[in-house]
């Protein structure tokens, strides 16, 4: 790993919040996440399960976490299965963990080495009742491949068929929406390098620079400072590029005159940030640009005041709306009358701003969270309102990352540069 070492309280608090939810006499099962194929015989970069690295901070392939508060046998309420290393792997793969680091990085005093697993989970699983298992219930994702917790559920019911099988799940979404001191500072630290790779870009561009040159200065600056990478997949779309919304080619030249679409965001300790920025290639906006520009950062700063404690998702959404349809109105892409008269199901602004205003940030850029809870003191959200215009060849999008604590809420990047004479300031500098 580049990052630092996190402090193993933040796993050991995890943990403990997460078994004071489960039934009596209840046994939990987590694993690591695959190591997908990318070719013939070359794997893709591993990325551990983040509900994995929320309870141990283990971010290593080919790892198990059972917890068993109720055990009888004290030494196995939570035990950490890792792949014993050998000189073999030291020599093709470099460094495991040693069971003595795995204990200084998640807190777990058990520690044993993964051929261990099926006789000592054997030795204990017969003294639960349930065992819960870990399920990728993210609602954006979309269950197409089968995955190492789904196939180790299969194992076991066939193998212990008259235990209760629960879902981690739901508790896992409850907890990991509200972030601790800890995550909240990781993330910080993932949005400072963010920025820093965002002020890199503005001394950067000019007229004829490519997208994919600008993808290069921010990955440069993200490793410089430990981020493990992109936190996604970068849009740099400069142009017409803008107008889509996943364009991730970034293998276009940047022209005078077009506005570039910057989506970005590092990754740091597996907490991710997630900024987007408008930025003229020429260095100044013309006043077309301008004004759709300010129109967007009008709605997000509106967006942002109602992003606070018991705000109800589909009102916050509905009200962002309201806000985006007289900004179109006076930029004139909307006419009032037809607003007036609109379908309250299809409104005309989806038009020019099709997609949502926010979503929950944690380990997981869309992180897991519940689209039917108000928001909560410890969430972060995104905030990032566009425009798209593509009968001119522009796309304005903007966006923060916002932190709700009990006096409000704190914008995590209200240090990086997104007032459009600020912008100017610095690419001109």
């Amino acid at each position: 790993m580049k990052y630092l070492p996190v402090n193993e309280q933040l796993f050991t608090l995890n943990r403990k919040n997460f078994v004071s939810r489960l039934k009596p006499s209840s046994i939990a099962i987590f694993h690591s996440n695959d190591e997908y194929p990318r070719s013939g015989d070359q794997g893709f970069i591993f990325k551990q399960n983040p509900d994995f690295f929320y309870l141990s901070g283990i971010d290593e392939e080919q790892s198990i976490l059972v917890l068993f508060p109720d055990c009888p046998n004290p030494l196995y309420k939570e035990v950490l299965f890792l792949r014993q290393t050998s000189e073999h792997i030291a020599i093709w793969e470099g460094h495991k963990y040693t069971k003595d680091e795995a204990r200084a990085t998640s807190g777990i005093q058990t520690i044993l080495w993964l051929q261990d697993y099926e006789s000592v989970l054997h030795t204990i699983i017969n003294y639960a009742e349930n065992v819960y298992i870990n399920t990728n219930e993210n609602d954006r994702y979309v269950h197409t491949v089968p995955y190492r917790d789904m196939r180790m559920y299969e194992a076991l019911r066939l193998k212990y068929p008259l235990h209760k099988y629960e879902r981690s799940a739901l508790i896992m979404r409850d907890l990991r929406v509200v972030k601790s001191d800890t995550e909240i500072e990781l993330t910080k630290t993932a949005c400072g390098i963010t920025r820093d790779a965002f002020v890199r870009v503005l001394k950067f561009v000019q007229p004829g620079v490519t997208e994919y040159e600008i993808e290069a200065e921010i990955i440069h600056e993200f490793i410089k400072q430990r981020a493990t990478g992109h936190a996604y997949n970068p849009i740099i779309a400069s142009g017409n590029n803008a107008n889509v919304l996943h364009y991730i080619d970034n293998n276009q030249p940047c022209k005078d005159g077009d506005v570039a679409l910057l989506d970005f965001g590092a990754e740091y300790a597996n907490y991710n940030a997630d900024m987007t920025r408008s930025i003229p290639v020429s260095g100044r906006f013309t006043k077309r640009q301008l004004d759709v520009y300010n129109a967007v950062l009008r709605v997000m700063k509106g967006a942002t005041e109602m992003i606070v404690a018991g705000t109800i998702w589909n009102e916050y959404h509905e009200e962002v709306g309201k806000i985006m349809e007289s900004e179109l109105i006076g930029l004139g892409l909307l006419d009032k009358h037809d607003v007036a008269k609109q379908d309250p199901k299809a409104p005309l602004y989806k038009k020019y701003f099709m997609h949502g205003t926010s979503h929950h940030l944690g380990l997981d850029v869309h992180d897991y969270a519940s689209r039917y809870k108000p928001f909560e003191v410890g969430n972060i959200l995104t905030c990032e309102p566009g425009i798209y215009i593509p009968a001119e060849g522009l796309g304005i999008r903007l966006e923060n990352n916002i932190l709700i604590t009990d006096g409000g809420n704190i914008d995590l990047m209200a240090d990086i540069p997104v007032e459009p004479g600020h912008i100017e300031e610095i690419m001109n500098s």
